[in-house]
């Protein structure tokens, strides 16, 4: 399996909150088959960043688009060659 980082470009409207509940079902699954490995939202740029593991490009617009949030979106989809971040370390030893 490959990593992507994903980002993703969004508008709001009413309808696109109606699909927020239906959406974030769907990355929970995501989440909990280790398909997305982080997610993140900014409301303020209207923004996602999301890292993916798949085996292609084609797979991740794949899982994009059976999001109910699809048809509002603007994407890139770019292959990571390296990720690394403190959840990947070992945690700090505590002396007692």
């Amino acid at each position: 399996m490959k990593k992507y980082q994903v980002t993703i470009q969004f508008t709001m409207d009413e309808v696109f909150m109606s699909h927020v509940p239906k959406h974030r079902a769907y990355i929970n699954s995501l989440i909990n088959k280790n398909i997305i490995e982080h997610y993140a939202v900014s409301i303020e740029s209207m923004e996602c960043w999301i890292i993916v593991n798949a085996r292609d490009k084609k797979q991740v617009e794949k899982y994009l688009e059976k999001s109910t949030l699809h048809k509002y979106w603007v994407f890139q989809i770019h292959e990571l060659f390296v990720y690394d971040s403190s959840s990947y370390r070992l945690p700090e030893l505590m002396y007692n």
